[in-house]
């Protein structure tokens, strides 16, 4: 099963790095949807998440969920060679890494801003977004 990457649509630095994801993940295994659209907000009720919790990116990798930085560490083994030494994050405890990423995720519209809607994928890409 291809990953699905779960992300807050109108966060500026989430669709940065849904936009590096795109360019980065060569075999175009992994799929996309916002947390706020019908396809996310279903795939939340089906796993029993909260569906007004936008503070994490999710993955759904063969029927699992991984939530902040696990989910960060799962999206690396889906990149090139060149980014495997990041999966060396994976020995700093779960609490630390999960700090780090609850202080961004709390100041993500602060620092880097928010849109108005979600971000609509580009045509080349579509193909790879939730329908």
């Amino acid at each position: 099963m291809a990953p699905i990457v779960l992300f807050d649509g109108i966060c500026t630095f989430c669709n940065g790095a849904v936009q590096f994801l795109l360019r980065h993940d060569r075999k175009e295994r992994m799929q996309f949807g916002a947390l706020q659209s019908e396809e996310g907000q279903a795939l939340l009720q089906t796993y029993g998440l909260p569906q007004q919790e936008f503070q994490s990116l999710l993955v759904i990798k063969d029927h699992r969920i991984y939530k902040k930085s696990d989910a960060a560490l799962e999206l690396v083994q889906e990149l090139g060679v060149w980014w495997q030494p990041m999966r060396l994050f994976r020995v700093v405890p779960r609490p630390v890494r999960d700090a780090v990423y609850d202080l961004i995720a709390r100041n993500r519209y602060k620092w880097f801003g928010k849109n108005e809607h979600c971000m609509l994928p580009a045509p080349n890409v579509r193909h790879r977004f939730l329908k």
